[in-house]
């Protein structure tokens, strides 16, 4: 039996290249998008992958569909928490409305879309849950306190959950982009890109979003099994915690 896998934030940009990627690998895959209808409904035309739509901020929300994967495609075997968001402002002028949106959908989506499947995790005694931060969960970034703080406790979350279900066959690791060539890193203007991202990068040029993919192939694997409570820094030489 094939096993299942959900991607939160599945249908663009490294959501979409994890999906494919773990279509590609065996996996029966869902992919989870929030409103970009057009864009699920390309996706979902052009890799052959099931699409669902809700709110990664709303435990119910997630509660309901994560109960509609199952009955569809059966027991989640792989859950990959990618969904994020930005709302960048110098933090003096930051809202709340701005800062509650960023936590509770890049942090607050852990607990909501983990929780579902957990249970389920540890009766059949395999599970593989991986989270997606970022570079600036660890070194932080202006204007980006709330995404920062976001994706630092995505770090936490990570280490925690892994050592509460070492024993059960379940494995917690997280992932730390750098600057991935997604839709969110074009929309930078490319004179900036030149001359202040990419000097930065080592590599001396962006990430790729199969590359990301790459490595959640790799932490979701049976056989990756002694991996756990790890984060994985994919930045080109970037940052390192």
């Amino acid at each position: 039996m094939a096993r299942v896998a959900l991607v939160t934030g599945g249908t663009r940009g490294i959501g979409a290249a994890i999906s494919k990627a773990l279509k590609a690998a065996g996996y029966k895959v869902a992919a989870s998008y929030a409103g970009n209808d057009a864009a699920a409904e390309k996706f979902k035309a052009d890799s052959g992958i099931p699409v669902y739509k809700w709110d990664v901020s709303s435990f119910d929300a997630c509660a309901a569909g994560v109960k509609q994967v199952e009955a569809d495609l059966g027991p989640v075997d792989v859950l990959v928490n990618n969904a994020g968001i930005t709302k960048d402002t110098a933090f003096h002028k930051m809202t709340l409305e701005q800062w509650n949106a960023v936590i509770n959908t890049n942090l607050g989506s852990l607990f909501n879309m983990t929780r579902q499947v957990i249970e389920g995790m540890r009766a059949r005694k395999f599970g593989r849950v991986i989270s997606i931060s970022s570079i600036n969960g660890q070194k932080g970034q202006f204007g980006q306190v709330n995404y920062s703080a976001a994706k630092a406790g995505d770090i936490g979350f990570t280490k925690a959950l892994a050592l509460e279900n070492a024993k059960g066959g379940i494995t917690v690791n997280v992932i730390c982009p750098g600057y991935i060539n997604t839709e969110m890193v074009q929309a930078v203007p490319k004179d900036v890109l030149e001359k202040n991202v990419i000097p930065q990068i080592p590599v001396n040029r962006l990430g790729e979003p199969e590359e990301i993919a790459r490595a959640v192939v790799f932490l979701a694997a049976d056989d990756a099994g002694f991996i756990t409570g790890s984060t994985l820094t994919v930045n080109g030489g970037q940052y390192h915690a």
